[in-house]
């Protein structure tokens, strides 16, 4: 935001001590400080002819620019006086007042010649003051005008004539304002009333003669000048103010005081220069401000000091170099302000800083341009990009750094607990290595894990890792020596891991294309659930049977051993009845016996007989039902268990001889009880 600046009073701006010009560095500050557009009004003219006055009206302060009320020159110098514009908003309005032309004090003209030049080199609107009409007293005494081709050069090439060079004044010169005070004449022209404008011009024209030429053309020097160097003319013409001595008073007297023809004529002089004074301006439509206008005092000041003529061109080379170097600066320090605040170091990626970059040096660009002008050769842009790209690496490696540090202190906090446990020999034992390695990808991964690690995230960590090269090989070692076989068994199970994934793999690769068959073959679920039914249940009848034959193994051989019992039984049976058969015989041939006797010594073997038989008829019977579970079961087997159970057959055909005898021996029995007396 443009600064507005509010002089209280007048200030010399340079100083003229002895015939010496010296910028006031106090007056230089001020205009340092104007950052608005400056208007410069400056009046010059012979001494005591009411200039100062005239300023003051302008500020519209009483007092102001000192009076003076005697015949000395009061003013000495160039005096400043800046305030805000009354009617141009933004601007500031620059007034400065001049010594008294014609000084007989000062003896030397010179000092006047250089007022004159830096009044005009200085100001965007030249007053000129004088007494009474314009004649040809008037238009001698404005011999300075004249003089300005001897003081001031438009360029700074030294082989431009003079004549070039002035005709170059017209781009530079500011507006021209011819004040004519005490003016008592009549505005009139063969009769006719002409303005304070047509009276200028008129009096301006070039006067026609038969003498000599060069005569002619020294008289009207200074009117060819004027026209030449100030294309914009103006005139204003002023009533004497007051009569007698109070014109000594000015400074005290109120405008009623005063004629008001003069007040009227000071209030148009003052609204017109409000109105119709433009901004200073530098070629190349460059406005000046405060700075400016204090480098061209500068400038213009050292060079008249030092005995050289004031340059245009050199002076605004000398600006614009100024203030392009302030461009790059203040562009510059805006680069680095917006890198350091939207920057959070370290960035994530590099992209990041560049956008942030691309961003800051846009708007960057956008000051310097904004603030350098006349770049010849773009010298300033050159050193701008230069030292944009110089930041840009300093902020590139300022990142980088961040990144490391932030990196390496990251690495340091995960890995300090494992680098106790190293030193505390955890890992010198076999399978230490292998631990060792495996701590380390946890730790790795819990290091990748953290956020805003920065661009030399990954090359941090790999220093890092390299640093531990020497404790790693040594675990390694160690590890290899402690446990070489246990390494080649660690390889292998690690292999056998390896297939035991590639068939889990293949394994629920084939789940997924059978789930995919299955998928196809709805229709065949069903079938497929009871095919598996059936086939359990087979099995487990399978398994039942299998089972039931061997107890019926167990059975066979059971009902073995009790044929061979029942064949022992049976023997001795046989083996009986064969005695009886002889005792029978006996008995026949014992016919001296009783009957008696040998009936009851018969009845009692039949007795033991049946009892031996009711017992054989007994196991017969169990045997029979024993055969005949026997023979459910057989049925139930498969034909091929049949076929191999022949001892079963053998078995059951020993049955049949043995009830083939106990049906024989009954019918015996039977026979004894029905002939009892046969024996006898």
């Amino acid at each position: 935001m443009a600064i507005e600046v509010h002089m209280p009073g007048p200030m010399c701006l340079i100083e003229n001590m002895k015939g010496q010009l010296i910028a006031n560095q106090e007056a230089l500050g001020i205009l340092e400080d104007i950052t608005q557009p400056v208007v410069v009004v400056s009046i010059v003219g012979l001494y005591r002819t009411g200039k100062s006055y005239l300023m003051n009206k302008l500020a519209g302060k009483q007092p102001g620019f000192s009076l003076g009320s005697t015949v000395q020159s009061h003013t000495k110098g160039i005096w400043m006086w800046c305030f805000p514009h009354p009617q141009k908003t933004g601007h500031t309005l620059v007034l400065l007042d001049t010594e008294g032309l014609g000084d007989v004090e000062k003896g030397d003209n010179q000092n006047d010649c250089w007022i004159f030049a830096l009044a005009i080199l200085l100001s965007s609107t030249f007053v000129y003051n004088s007494m009474g009409p314009i004649n040809q007293l008037a238009i001698d005494q404005l011999h300075y005008v004249t003089e300005l081709t001897d003081r001031i050069r438009s360029r700074s090439s030294p082989d431009q004539d003079e004549v070039e060079d002035s005709d170059e004044f017209v781009r530079f010169f500011p507006d021209f304002v011819w004040v004519l005070r005490d003016f008592s004449l009549e505005l009139k022209l063969n009769g006719e009333p002409i303005s304070a404008d047509e009276y200028l011009e008129n009096s301006l024209k070039l006067k026609q003669g038969t003498g000599q030429r060069d005569k002619v053309k020294e008289l009207n020097l200074p009117q060819l000048c004027i026209h030449k160097f100030f294309p914009k003319k103006k005139c204003f013409v002023f009533e004497r103010p007051v009569h007698g001595r109070k014109v000594g008073q000015m400074e005290s007297l109120q405008d009623q005081d005063l004629d008001s023809d003069f007040v009227e004529q000071v209030a148009e002089f003052c609204s017109y220069l409000f109105s119709s004074s433009k901004v200073k301006m530098l070629s190349g439509c460059i406005k000046v401000n405060g700075p400016r206008l204090k480098s061209l005092v500068v400038t213009y000041v050292n060079t008249i000091c030092s005995g050289s003529l004031p340059c245009i061109e050199n002076a605004v080379l000398a600006l614009s170099q100024t203030e392009n170097a302030a461009a790059v600066q203040k562009a510059i320090a805006h680069y680095d302000q917006q890198m350091n605040q939207k920057l959070q170091l370290p960035t994530e990626t590099l992209q990041e800083l560049l956008n942030v970059h691309r961003a800051s040096e846009k708007e960057a660009i956008k000051i310097f341009m904004e603030n350098s002008f006349k770049d010849v050769n773009q010298v300033f842009l050159t050193q701008f990009v230069t030292e944009l790209e110089t930041k840009q690496e300093e902020f590139l490696k300022k990142n980088e750094q961040a990144s490391s540090d932030r990196c390496l202190a990251l690495l340091q906090d995960i890995f300090n607990p494992f680098e106790e446990d190293v030193k505390q020999g955890i890992y010198y034992k076999p399978g230490g290595y292998h631990l060792y390695v495996q701590k380390t990808r946890e730790l790795k991964k819990k290091y990748y894990d953290e956020p805003r690690k920065g661009v030399q995230a990954e090359e941090v960590l790999q220093k890092f890792l390299q640093s531990k090269d020497d404790v790693t090989d040594a675990i390694l070692q160690i590890d290899q020596e402690l446990r070489v076989k246990e390494k080649e068994s660690e390889v292998e199970r690690m292999k056998a891991e390896a297939a035991q994934a590639t068939a889990k793999i293949q394994e629920e690769m084939q789940q997924k294309t059978e789930q995919l068959l299955q998928e196809k073959e709805k229709s065949h679920e069903e079938h497929s659930k009871q095919l598996t039914e059936m086939m359990e249940k087979v099995q487990a009848q399978m398994r039942e049977m299998q089972q039931r034959n061997e107890q019926l193994q167990q059975q066979i051989k059971n009902q073995e051993e009790h044929m061979k019992q029942f064949t022992e039984v049976m023997e001795k049976a046989q083996a009986q009845n064969k005695n009886m058969q002889q005792l029978a015989e006996q008995l026949l041939q014992q016919k001296g016996k009783s009957d008696e006797d040998h009936r009851k010594k018969l009845t009692e073997k039949v007795d033991e007989a049946q009892a031996k038989l009711r017992e054989l008829q007994e196991e017969k019977d169990l045997l029979q039902n024993q055969i005949k579970c026997l023979e459910e079961q057989i049925k139930h087997l498969p034909e091929e268990k049949k076929k191999e159970n022949h001892e079963y057959n053998q078995l059951r055909k020993k049955c049949e001889d043995v009830e083939k005898k106990i049906i024989k021996i009954n019918e015996e029995l039977s026979h004894l009880q029905k002939n009892p007396c046969v024996i006898s």
